[in-house]
């Protein structure tokens, strides 16, 4: 294991190069040591083919089993562990461990340490000082040599790491992965420069794209040192959250972290001098009764909820709200979790002495002062939901049983709230399972459009709304995008989103005009509404009626942009150059209303054109009104990004200041062009010596564009649906190859409405054989109905390379 030595008190960034140097080691799940870097050899003396393949544990100074049970139940871990170097000498020294969960094979440990020998310059002036420490902003320094000397309480809440813990440490180190390693390039460009840039990526889950890094320079004008400045992430933590809505979103639900609080609110100072409330982990993990624990074999996870001490006291526990806490067996909370009893002690007795000398979750019990203690189960309707300590270190005498019925007392009237919250959670669980498992997972495979999507749920009480979005490749090389929005909350809105947005896709798939496609999800929601409406002749909005919709088909080739809306607020476009404006799409009514027209809207788009579609949740934010939102929105989407995804994050930064009260659904995609030398065009006549002519043309093009592995099965394709064109249908009739990066596309028109279908052939049969050679040799083939005539396609996959 690795350690941290002489690290620096607090102070301000070294701005000139010093001897800090990193140390790391990688430990597997059986504590077997992996890798062991330089670093580790200097700071303990041994060199990697001394440890390597051998037990970390041999490193220790301490119990094992006590580093053990500081790992259990966790994903990261930072603190002080005692060592021993080399020589002998016993070190008390820190580290940051990280586990490492691939996708295959086994997780391992990646444990990491700055050492320094010089101390840190003095602090700068106080409003510097406060201005940094109190930013709204996550805010961090590195110096010339990217390691870490500053960072602020939004980035240690954001990180759920201390500065100390950080400092000496450069970014991958900090918080490994992909973004980390980004931002970490990009700083030294930024030293290299001296000019600021933005990494594209999120440094974790609280902290969204972009990262804004900027060079601090001396008097000089030379660059000392690097700010990093990161985002909240709306979706998790929106800005303006104070440090107890930080603390309730860390521990779950806001409802349970508010009950929990409250608990402690009552208690401290009437009642205990400290005061923490942990819960079982998850509400997706319902607890049992009493006996369904194994509490008395295995160690007991919680996840803390509540803490509360008495004023000037600063927060006792080394636990801060939403960590997890692993109980070993046989400890006071363990046990009271098992019987489902309260018990008072007195910390001379075995049991608590024992348990604070082993638990590291307990040591702040005695390093506190702590002198009597209570553990009292939360309980609900038959659940145990997990267990309230109650302690006094400031006044004199212990609790008494008249204390322990208090204490009994007001955590069964905190576990009511904690139930009612916890059931809320379950609901609340299951509607977003239900509408995540019907949006679309994974962005289906196009050349038309560049698109990046984000879904935020509503932060209200009155459940996970009905808003969703899709993209549908259709033939020809064209893209449908769909947003839409369900009245109302919950299951219901859930489900019939689900309901709706197979409709829409199924009629996407016969190539429905985008006016004709909402006229008939207004009738399917006419009847799901009479069906529901005749089981339930309460529910206002059964089967969907007011749902908004907004359907849009753009065309790579013409680069048109066909749309249709249902009461839905209007797309944004953004020109390539820079100009944004509303599509004035004639506004439908919302579907179920019957009997009223929709119409259609077609636009041209140049290529790298963005288009901007969402759901009314966007722009109702309850801080600004309408025509502030739409400022808002219109200068988010007019700035320059390096990537969508970074569009849409700052879209939901600037327009959400808190979490929403409705659900928001973005879709944001950037036009792409299909160019004349991707595209070839015939006109036929209507007579059979023209098909021999239609396949020349064909294997002449195919060799043009390199294909020609697939000019036997195009030529015989295009011989088929000529020929079928020839006898069945009408003049005139066009020819056209598409080929597009992974995929070639056939096209015959002509002017017949008729629509060609497979028969089965006879023995015999001289023909009726075109269609069924079509379907075998094409990945996917179709009809499509224009105002005029109708064009048959059959669509090949190319191989890749």
């Amino acid at each position: 294991m690795l350690v941290r030595e002489s690290l620096p008190s607090k102070g301000e960034m070294a701005m000139e190069r010093h001897s800090t140097y990193t140390a790391t080691a990688t430990i597997d799940e059986q504590g077997i040591l992996t890798d062991w870097s330089e670093g580790a050899q200097r700071l303990l003396g041994y060199e990697a083919p001394q440890v390597v393949g051998r037990s970390a544990a041999a490193l220790l100074a301490a119990d094992v089993g006590a580093a053990r049970r500081m790992l259990a139940g966790r994903d990261r871990w930072n603190g002080t562990v005692p060592v021993r170097h080399r020589d002998g000498r016993r070190l008390e020294l820190g580290l940051l461990a990280h586990r490492r969960t691939p996708e295959t094979g086994t997780g391992d440990w990646l444990v990491v340490t700055a050492v320094a020998d010089r101390p840190q310059p003095p602090r700068g002036e106080p409003l510097e000082e406060w201005a940094f420490l109190q930013s709204p902003f996550p805010l961090a320094v590195f110096d010339s040599e990217l390691r870490l000397t500053r960072a602020n309480r939004r980035l240690e809440r954001a990180l759920s790491l201390p500065e100390a813990a950080m400092r000496g440490l450069r970014l991958p180190h900090i918080a490994p992965g992909p973004a980390s390693d980004e931002a970490d390039r990009t700083m030294r460009q930024v030293l290299e420069t001296g000019e600021p840039r933005e990494a594209g990526a999120g440094l974790g889950p609280d902290l969204g794209p972009p990262t804004v890094l900027t060079p601090l320079k001396d008097g000089t004008g030379t660059v000392r040192a690097v700010c990093l400045a990161a985002q909240r992430r709306v979706q998790e933590s929106p800005a303006g959250q104070g440090p107890e809505d930080e603390a309730e979103s860390r521990a779950g639900p806001s409802g349970l972290g508010r009950a929990a609080q409250e608990l402690a609110d009552a208690a401290v100072p009437r009642l205990a001098d400290f005061v923490a409330v942990d819960l079982l982990d998850s509400p997706r993990a319902a607890a049992g009764p009493p006996d369904a624990y194994d509490g008395a074999v295995s160690p007991v996870v919680l996840r803390r909820a509540a803490l509360r001490a008495a004023a000037g006291d600063g927060d006792p526990a080394t636990a801060r709200v939403g960590d997890a806490t692993a109980y070993e067996p046989g400890s006071p909370p363990a046990d009271c979790l098992l019987s489902g009893q309260s018990v008072l002690y007195d910390m001379t007795d075995p049991v608590v002495a024992g348990w604070v000398a082993v638990d590291p979750a307990a040591a702040w019990l005695h390093a506190c002062g702590t002198h009597s203690l209570m553990v009292v189960p939360i309980l609900a309707e038959g659940s145990t939901l997990g267990v309230a300590l109650f302690g006094r270190h400031r006044r004199p005498e212990p609790f008494g049983p008249e204390d322990l019925r208090t204490a009994e007392d007001l955590t069964a009237t905190a576990a009511a709230g904690l139930h009612s919250a916890r059931r809320y959670s379950r609901a609340r669980t299951t509607t977003m399972a239900l509408q995540r498992s019907l949006l679309p997972h994974v962005l289906p495979d196009q050349d038309a459009l560049e698109i990046a999507t984000r879904y935020v749920p509503a932060a209200t009480r009155a459940g996970i709304g009905g808003d969703w979005f899709d993209v549908i490749p259709l033939s020809g090389a064209r893209v449908a995008l769909v947003v839409g929005d369900v009245v109302g909350h919950g299951i219901r809105a859930s489900a019939t989103m689900g309901r709706l947005r197979t409709a829409v896709r199924t009629l996407a798939d016969v190539d429905l005009p985008a006016d004709e496609l909402l006229t008939h999800l207004d009738d399917l929601v006419l009847r799901l509404a009479a069906d529901e409406g005749s089981t339930d002749p309460s529910a206002d909005t059964a089967g969907g009626i007011g749902t908004t919709c907004l359907y849009a088909v753009y065309d790579p080739v013409s680069r048109r942009c066909t749309l249709a809306r249902a009461g839905h607020p209007p797309p944004a476009v953004v020109a390539p150059d820079g100009a944004v404006r509303f599509l004035d799409v004639p506004a439908g009514p919302p579907l179920g209303l019957g009997g009223l027209p929709f119409e259609a809207f077609e636009t041209e788009l140049p290529e790298g054109s963005l288009l901007a579609l969402y759901t009314d949740g966007l722009l109702e934010a309850r801080d600004h009104d309408i025509d502030e939102a739409l400022d808002k929105l219109f200068a988010a989407l007019g700035r320059p990004a390096p990537t969508l995804d970074s569009v849409c994050d700052r879209v939901l930064t600037e327009l959400l200041s808190h979490r929403p009260d409705d659900d928001i659904a973005l879709l944001v995609a950037r036009t792409r062009a299909l160019h004349a030398d991707r595209v070839a065009v015939w006109e036929l006549d209507s007579e059979p010596t023209v098909v021999a002519r239609a396949r020349k043309h064909t294997g002449d093009q195919l060799s043009s564009w390199g294909l020609e592995e697939a000019a036997f099965a195009t030529e015989l394709m295009v011989s088929e649906l000529v020929t079928n064109a020839i006898r069945y249908g009408r003049p005139p009739i066009r020819l056209r190859l598409i080929h597009q990066n992974s995929t070639l596309i056939c096209e015959v028109y002509d002017s017949s409405g008729t629509t060609p279908h497979m028969r089965r052939a006879r023995i015999f049969d001289e023909g009726g054989r075109g269609l069924l050679l079509v379907a075998q040799l094409a990945e996917r083939w179709g009809t499509r109905h224009d105002r005029v005539g109708k064009t048959v396609w059959a669509e090949q996959s190319l191989p890749v390379g």
